[in-house]
């Protein structure tokens, strides 16, 4: 029997079905949702290893495309080559550099972090290198023995310092788990290694990269020449930085930065794109040549106006100009992720006319050829091809798969080395090769008339280039996307000789996070 007092509500067809609808939604979105935090789960879980030892990837039945045969005496693995002849066993920590009579310069770096005020006004909490990010530019002549000595004052997880670009002892390149255990606080851990190498690099630690470097830690290191290729009256240096998410920085500041310049002095510019973002840059006010691209110089290099240079992330361009008698020289981001990137002013004098660049900047058509013996023609004695993209919402992949589930590409010393690189997806993938540097040998299928060497290359959605590099330098090394989220989703491999072991693990259990 109904209750007189009260009042029965009839629902509509219509609003039944709207409300069927936002039940179904409901669900909808909480299925995506819990898929997405499984798939991220999972994806951590296994860029993230209990312990996997780096050196012995290529062991592993699982990775018999890169096969060695390994025999077992007694308790002993004995490595064999690819030709299945028993080799010895280097270890990368016992590889160094021999000082000789070079001239030792010497550094301190200090990880701290702590709270630092920023130009305009905000307060952040970073990771700092002598108080400061970036921290202090190291500067030292080709030829010199660099020293640093690294502290850790108060980072939780670890630090190291990578020498970016530098080619160098394994033991010195600072990869968490692999060349190294990260510096835990209160520890330190000092690099040493000869810079043979003139150009422009930069630091940054690779102990969980994708945190640490975007909170702070990292540098310029700057090699200058013993003898300078080109006359230039002022060496002037800058870093693009993104701080966390949206702060951009050029030399620590936010605000835009002005360097004095007589009209008429020869300028080298060098600018190290610290971002994990491209950075599409437009010069104003006169013309410029690109001299050198990640610390190797080009070739007959030919003069540009009015064009954007689109420096990928981790990349380093070099540039050379006249500063104008009537006008400064400007450089000014055009990347549609700008997020505020602070202008360059080189000169005091009146601000040039600015418009729309006429076009972009393409290194595979600029400069000449000097023949060195490397080329599509040569007799590679390995050949690789990286298929670079996204599963699903979380990783990125090479061949398919992430990290350390990607069987390394394994060398031997003199080897020549051929690998095409295809982007499949994911957006633009800076793609970093440790302890060498490569050539370009080609882009989409069209062989390149110059001789350019890099040791990042950012390759575009759809765009594969062929790359070669001599295998010279025995080790352990990483290749991976410069796109920090990217490589700490994945997108990380190793370069391995035969017979190169470490000590050193990488996982949760030793807190090495390489990324």
């Amino acid at each position: 029997m109904s209750n007189p007092g009260t009042v029965k509500k009839k629902w509509s067809k219509r609003q039944k079905k709207w409300m069927g609808f936002g039940m179904f939604t409901v669900i909808l979105l909480g299925g995506f949702f819990l898929f997405f935090a499984y798939w991220t789960i999972q994806v951590n879980q296994a860029h993230k290893p209990e312990s996997v030892n780096i050196g012995e990837m290529h062991l592993h039945r699982s990775h018999a495309s890169h096969s060695t045969e390994v025999h077992q005496h007694s308790s002993e693995t004995v490595h064999t080559n690819r030709s299945g002849q028993v080799i010895e066993t280097r270890s990368c920590s016992d590889m160094r550099d021999t000082p000789g009579d070079a001239t030792v310069r010497s550094f301190e770096l200090t990880a701290e972090a702590k709270s630092i005020s920023l130009d305009n006004g905000r307060a952040i909490d970073a990771y700092t290198l002598n108080g400061t990010t970036p921290g202090p530019e190291i500067r030292v002549t080709e030829g010199e023995l660099v020293r640093v000595n690294l502290k850790n004052k108060n980072v939780e997880e670890g630090v190291t310092i990578h020498w970016h670009g530098v080619v160098l002892p394994c033991s010195q390149d600072g990869v968490a788990g692999v060349t190294q255990d990260a510096v835990e606080p209160g520890g330190e851990f000092t690099y040493e290694f000869i810079a043979r190498h003139s150009g422009s690099f930069w630091y940054h630690s690779h102990q969980q990269t994708s945190v640490q470097a975007t909170k702070g830690l990292i540098g310029r290191l700057i090699v200058e020449p013993k003898i300078k290729p080109f006359e230039y009256e002022q060496d002037i240096a800058v870093t693009l930085q993104r701080f966390g998410s949206s702060t951009m920085m050029i030399n620590s500041s936010t605000k835009d930065i002005h360097f004095s310049a007589e009209p008429g002095e020869w300028i080298r510019l060098r600018m190290v794109n610290a971002d994990s973002r491209t950075q599409n840059v437009d010069v104003y006010g006169g013309s410029f040549k690109v001299v050198s691209i990640d610390g190797s110089d080009i070739p007959g290099p030919g003069v540009i106006q009015d064009q954007t240079l689109p420096i990928g992330a981790g990349q380093r361009y070099d540039l050379l100009f006249q500063v104008p008698a009537d006008q400064r020289i400007l450089l000014q981001s055009s990347s549609e992720d700008r997020r505020s990137l602070p202008d360059i002013h080189i000169g005091q004098a009146s601000m040039p006319e600015r418009g729309q660049a006429k076009g972009k900047f393409d290194f595979t058509a600029y400069g000449s050829s000097e023949p060195d013996g490397l080329s599509l023609n040569s007799g590679f004695d390995v050949v690789e091809h990286l298929s670079l993209g996204q599963k699903a919402f979380a990783a990125y992949t090479i061949n398919g798969e992430i990290f350390h589930h990607i069987p390394p590409i394994m060398v031997e010393e003199g080897d020549l080395v051929k690998i095409s690189l295809t982007n499949d997806g994911g957006g633009t993938h800076p793609m970093h090769l440790h302890g060498h540097i490569f050539k370009v040998l080609s882009k989409n299928g069209i062989p390149l008339t110059s001789d350019i060497y890099m040791d990042t290359l950012p390759i575009e959605g759809g765009e594969t280039f062929e790359i070669a590099f001599v295998a010279d330098n025995p080790g352990l090394w990483m290749k991976h996307c410069h796109n920090l989220r990217h490589a700490a989703s994945g997108m990380t491999m190793m370069v391995n000789y035969y017979g190169i072991t470490t000590p050193y693990t990488v996982g949760t259990l030793s807190g090495n996070i390489p990324d």
